[in-house]
């Protein structure tokens, strides 16, 4: 009986061990990690800077960042002044720009990139310089929509006693149209609007000018063309 008794006593001391040791929580073999109703997993230096951050933001939205050694941003989703739009952005390792957007998607128009801008390249035609008054073709161009806001300028040259009609129009029509009157000088015109189409579209732009009244020849000179992302609500198409 006392041998039994000893038994039971040592069974007893084994599972009370047992109840005491705690697996090792660095491993999860199975199931799910949930983070739900605020609070984020971060993983982090022993300086104390965050690489890796997931769950809610201090904006209140939920979202994912990775960053650097240093501190700085590397690859946010979400964590943007919209904390509905979870913007994903890609930050620059600049250290005199570390809160400077190099890529992302467009905060207001969520189909479009939004940076980097996108070059529209634009060709002159033999009717650059015309005393035409039919309508001419001064420059073309083309490209795929990738941002959400055209933006042009042009500057056309009238000689004295003479007006031009000068048009910038896309695959849907007329972008924007006005009159060139600027006596014996230069008529600067700037255009932003938000596209007309759908990301990934491919889009042919012409410039097209005419002697409205007057005797003399026009020249209209392309500078610049590009699409870029938004800048405010009303800008998205």
């Amino acid at each position: 009986m006392l041998d039994r008794i000893t038994a039971l006593e040592r069974e007893v001391r084994n599972l009370r061990g047992r109840a005491q040791m705690r697996p090792a929580l660095n491993q999860v073999l199975n199931g799910d990690v949930v983070i739900g109703e605020g609070g984020q997993l971060i993983a982090q230096t022993p300086a104390g800077q965050r690489t890796f951050i997931v769950g809610q933001t201090r904006e209140g939205d939920w979202g994912v960042g990775l960053g650097r050694e240093d501190g700085t941003a590397a690859l946010t989703v979400g964590d943007d002044v919209l904390s509905n739009a979870q913007m994903i952005r890609m930050w620059s390792r600049d250290p005199d720009a570390p809160d400077r957007i190099i890529v992302m998607d467009d905060a207001y128009s969520g189909r479009f990139l939004g940076r980097p801008s996108m070059p529209i390249p634009m060709q002159p035609t033999a009717g650059q310089s015309t005393s035409n008054t039919e309508t001419t073709t001064a420059w073309t161009g083309a490209s795929r929509l990738m941002n959400a806001v055209l933006y042009a300028a042009f500057e056309t040259f009238t000689p004295a006693g003479v007006t031009a009609d000068v048009q910038f129009e896309d695959g849907e029509g007329v972008v924007d149209s006005w009159v060139a009157n600027t006596s014996n000088g230069w008529t600067v015109r700037q255009i932003t609007k938000p596209v007309r189409g759908d990301f990934m579209n491919h889009i042919n732009y012409r410039l097209k000018h005419s002697v409205r009244s007057g005797t003399g020849s026009i020249r209209t000179n392309c500078l610049g063309v590009y699409t870029r992302n938004t800048f405010t609500p009303s800008e998205a198409p």
